[in-house]
């Protein structure tokens, strides 16, 4: 059996133990705070039910993938002929650097060292190490074992075959890697939420749409495609010729768009004083946890679809 090391087993780590457990790999849970692990593997058992229910265990029950999780007492025993190591500490450079020299050292010399950290470049905290060259980061979308995509970034001294590494054993788990060929603030999905969320609170801002009428876009709209093809899909198949086709016929619209895009909006400025009384007119902040479990559901519910329809329908 595959063996993998999480290290650091909170919100996110938990999260990934859970996807790597349902793909078959035996998974050893470390953590600096010792009762973390165990907190962690309570919230993995009562979740595993309700994802059997939806038949997103690859067909394997509760019990036998809760069995594949293990807490480990040192950071060497969590180690010990692992493949694959994925750490989840605090997003703070040195916290990084010095966890990374840890796992440099302990970790067979062939395993792979991936960080899910969502901000920090891989290049911040594994220059100095011995093993660099098998150390990037593995970003997800949370939770992991509902959200397939997660981000391959290499720093620039990172081995190719490594990168591939990282990517296939993604692959065998059920996950969709994004293989960046170089690293850059924000990577790709940050980068592109990003640029959503600017021009959402820009038209906000200026009056021109209100916070539900932005949502609805989305929700209503674009997302609808996007649940299943991404942008570059998306044009090709909006024109008869295809993606040059649509650059041809569309491209000035954007270009028209650019100028009026290029400011920022301070997000936590006046226009909070907008957009949070729309929101909690919306919904009351004492729902704000009861409409975070009906999102999981749903997302639970999504990723069952989704799995069905590849399927049954293809991708």
């Amino acid at each position: 059996m595959t063996k993998v090391a999480v290290i650091g087993s909170g919100f996110v780590g938990r999260a990934w133990a859970i996807s790597f457990a349902r793909a078959g790999c035996e998974v050893a849970l470390w953590d600096q705070d010792k009762d973390a692990p165990g907190k962690a593997v309570a919230y993995i058992e009562r979740l595993l039910p309700d994802l059997e229910a939806n038949d997103l265990l690859n067909g394997g029950a509760a019990g036998e993938v809760a069995a594949r999780v293990h807490v480990a007492s040192t950071i060497e025993s969590a180690l010990e002929g692992v493949v694959h190591v994925q750490e989840n500490t605090p997003e703070d450079v040195e916290v990084k650097r010095a966890v990374f020299a840890r796992l440099d050292a302990a970790a067979p010399a062939d395993a792979v060292l991936a960080s899910s950290t969502s901000a920090i470049l891989p290049s911040a905290f594994t220059e100095h190490l011995k093993g660099r060259g098998r150390c990037l980061v593995v970003h997800p979308i949370n939770p992991p074992y509902l959200i397939p995509a997660a981000e391959v970034v290499p720093a620039p001294w990172t081995d190719p075959s490594m990168v591939e590494r990282a990517a296939e054993f993604l692959r065998s788990a059920g996950h969709a890697p994004i293989v960046m060929k170089r690293e850059i603030d924000g990577f790709v999905m940050n980068r592109l939420q990003g640029a959503l969320l600017e021009e959402a609170f820009r038209l906000v801002d200026q009056g021109y749409a209100g916070v539900e009428d932005v949502d609805v876009g989305i929700r209503e709209g674009l997302a609808l495609r996007w649940s299943f093809m991404g942008p570059f899909e998306t044009i090709d198949l909006n024109a008869p010729g295809g993606v040059r086709d649509y650059a041809d016929r569309y491209q000035g619209i954007y270009s028209g768009i650019f100028p009026s895009s290029q400011w920022r909006v301070d997000w936590s400025g006046p226009v909070m004083d907008v957009i949070e009384p729309e929101r909690r007119k919306k919904l009351a902040a004492d729902k704000l946890v009861e409409r975070q479990a009906w999102r999981d559901r749903r997302l639970i519910a999504l990723a069952a679809h989704k799995r069905w329809a590849n399927k049954n329908i293809g991708h």
